[in-house]
């Protein structure tokens, strides 16, 4: 290959060398759109504002729950709200998603009951869900895992003939791991449907970015492998939304998997084990509020005439609904069966699991006869 072509080849991979922006900070629209990225409808936008505004009541009242009890972790994904419900709305309902443990408002955007989503982190089961019903797979809490199954589910419905698209969500930390480089090599050899979309939220617990990798930016790792990639302004959903839409049309069209990067920024601490103040500071805390996407896409609405304070009121009244409903569903003790513990494990249990099983229950049963007494 010449120099010519191996640089069009490059440029091809990745398109942009900035982020994908359409609105500004201040809500305002760029004045000079991005090319070959089609703006979603106002109606869409609109939707995607409710949806935003239910997903940040949903975390912040996720967050009080740990400090209640009710909750043993919950890793807040407030500030990151355009990624998750932009990467949901640029999926169709068959289309597979696997998300992080930090993507629970992306699965209440999916329409999974927010208790459900929480019943992982409140400690009850490993998954809260119907993975097969809802077409989302179980929060994963290893990174980067989950981001193989993406791609052998993606590829499973390629040979099964079916036109279906995995959308793996992953942060900046998996992408130091194998997993993530074993995946991608897969996906972009076998031209699997798969959409790996990166939150590039600046930390991995508590270390910066730069101390992870001296890759320009998170996007360049897809072009070693033949992937197509862009960077979008994580914080902008109009960007989000039209680059993940696009990136979902390429793989579903057969054209092979694409790597999105998000820059975005994760304003809460990792999780409530965290204390966030001992590896960052408060002006860049403070720099990064004022991007944040909510404020940013309803000010943009409202210029545009798409938004009233009637609607304002009406999605926030909705949120609080939910949180008052999340509150009384969760303020209520779960009775655990210890036995479920062998339960799901393999289809036939084995010979050793049955022992156990008869030891506990065993055990059990002394123990409330002794109760008893």
């Amino acid at each position: 290959m010449s120099v010519k072509s191996l640089r069009q080849t490059v440029q091809g991979l990745l398109p942009s060398l900035t982020p994908v922006r359409f609105v500004a900070e201040d809500g305002t629209a760029v004045s000079k759109p991005p090319a070959g990225y089609s703006e979603p409808s106002v109606e869409v936008l609109r939707e995607a504002y409710r949806r935003m505004v239910l997903g940040r009541r949903f975390d912040t009242q996720a967050t009080a729950l740990t400090k209640q009890g009710r909750l043993a972790v919950y890793p807040s994904s407030r500030g990151q709200e355009a990624c998750q419900v932009g990467a949901v709305l640029a999926l169709r309902p068959d289309d597979w998603v696997f998300p992080t443990y930090r993507d629970s408002v992306a699965l209440v955007t999916r329409g999974i009951d927010p208790v459900e989503v929480l019943t992982l982190l409140r400690g009850d089961w490993h998954c809260g869900y119907d993975p097969a019903a809802t077409r989302v797979a179980p929060q994963c809490t290893p990174l980067a895992t989950q981001v193989l199954h993406a791609t052998g589910m993606a590829e499973a419905q390629r040979r099964k003939g079916e036109d279906g698209v995995a959308m793996a969500l992953i942060g900046d930390g998996a992408t130091s791991e194998g997993d993530f480089h074993e995946a991608l090599n897969f996906a972009a050899v076998l031209r699997a449907p798969v959409v790996f979309f990166v939150q590039n939220n600046k930390y991995a617990i508590s270390v910066p970015l730069a101390r992870q990798t001296a890759a320009p930016a998170l996007a360049y790792k897809g072009i070693g492998y033949g992937v197509r990639s862009e960077q979008v302004d994580g914080n902008d959903l109009v960007a989000v939304l039209a680059v993940l839409t696009d990136a979902v049309a390429h793989a579903r069209a057969g054209h092979g998997p694409v790597l999105v990067e998000a820059h975005t920024y994760r304003m809460d601490a990792h999780t409530n084990a965290d204390d966030a103040t001992r590896y960052r500071d408060a002006e860049e805390v403070e720099r990064w509020g004022a991007a944040d996407p909510l404020s940013r896409l309803e000010a943009h609405l409202r210029a545009r005439g798409a938004l009233t304070d009637a609607d304002t009121t009406a999605a926030r009244e909705e949120a609080e609904a939910l949180a008052a409903d999340l509150r009384t569903r969760m303020n209520t003790d779960t009775t655990a069966d210890p036995l479920e513990l062998f339960d799901h494990v393999y289809a036939e249990p084995t010979p050793q699991l049955r022992e156990q099983r008869a030891q506990l229950a065993a055990e059990l049963a002394e123990t409330a006869l002794t109760q008893e007494d």
